[in-house]
């Protein structure tokens, strides 16, 4: 941006468009101050109304972040690495680890919300799960946050004739998690198959997860298959998409 003054026709979504070219390029990297009000004002010419409109855009977004009686900032991105392959292989839940050690090298994430409990199989989930509806699940609903702030739900459902009885209705299923307990059953996941997409959060989502505004969530919904093909476990799970980078290593 010059200190030119610009035409007083410019838009807001003009204003935007430039100062977000100015973050992708770095002009303006994670953590920088952001041009405020009265500085779009007098560099671009435009009424208060205007600046204010151009940085909701980017706030909106969620480009940047602010505060009351604090600046407006290029909102920083300190993500996760999810290596889909690597931390679902049966050489990490088959030797009792977890799967965040491949996520968080040098952090400890933190369960929240554990809950486990007796359901029914709705519609939707019996249908994810290839059984009738009302057929009786073990449910292990549970929140992650690393550094206090929380990056992930997820909602597993594991039949309960498997799971009754075993560490897998417990609080705590043990080194390796429900993948490990299940191969301890004679039910091993040999095949998982993940589904993924992207919305904006609903409401609860956005406070489950304490989201910066105008972020979405990522959608991922993972299959857990015994030899033989029968589905053992699907897990529904939430991700603030700020905090995160999905990474799949496909063989060629």
């Amino acid at each position: 941006m010059t200190g030119k003054k610009r035409d007083a026709s410019v838009g807001y979504e003009a204003i935007a468009d430039e100062l977000r070219a100015r973050i992708d390029s770095g002009d303006l990297p994670p953590g920088e101050k952001v041009p405020g009000e009265k500085e779009l004002m007098a560099a671009y010419g435009v009424s208060r109304d205007t600046a204010y409109r151009a940085l909701q855009v980017l706030r909106d977004h969620g480009i940047t972040v602010s505060s009351q009686g604090a600046p407006t900032r290029v909102r920083k991105f300190e993500r996760i690495r999810r290596p889909a392959n690597a931390r679902l292989s049966a050489e990490v839940w088959g030797a009792g680890r977890s799967m965040w050690e491949l996520d968080v090298v040098d952090k400890k994430p933190t369960a929240l919300d554990v809950e486990v409990t007796r359901v029914k199989a709705d519609d939707r989930v019996a249908k994810m799960l290839q059984v009738e509806p009302g057929t009786a699940l073990v449910q292990r609903s549970r929140r992650y946050a690393v550094d206090g702030k929380p990056v992930l739900k997820a909602i597993s459902h594991i039949p309960a004739e498997i799971a009754d009885g075993t560490p897998i209705a417990e609080t705590d299923t043990g080194a390796g998690g429900t993948y490990a307990r299940l191969k301890e059953l004679g039910h091993a996941p040999t095949v998982f198959r993940e589904e993924v997409r992207s919305r904006m959060p609903n409401k609860a989502e956005k406070e489950q997860l304490d989201l910066a505004r105008g972020t979405p969530v990522i959608l991922i919904d993972r299959y857990a298959a015994e030899e033989g093909g029968r589905i053992v476990e699907i897990n529904q799970m939430v991700l603030d998409s700020g905090s995160y980078v999905l990474e799949y290593v496909i063989p060629a």
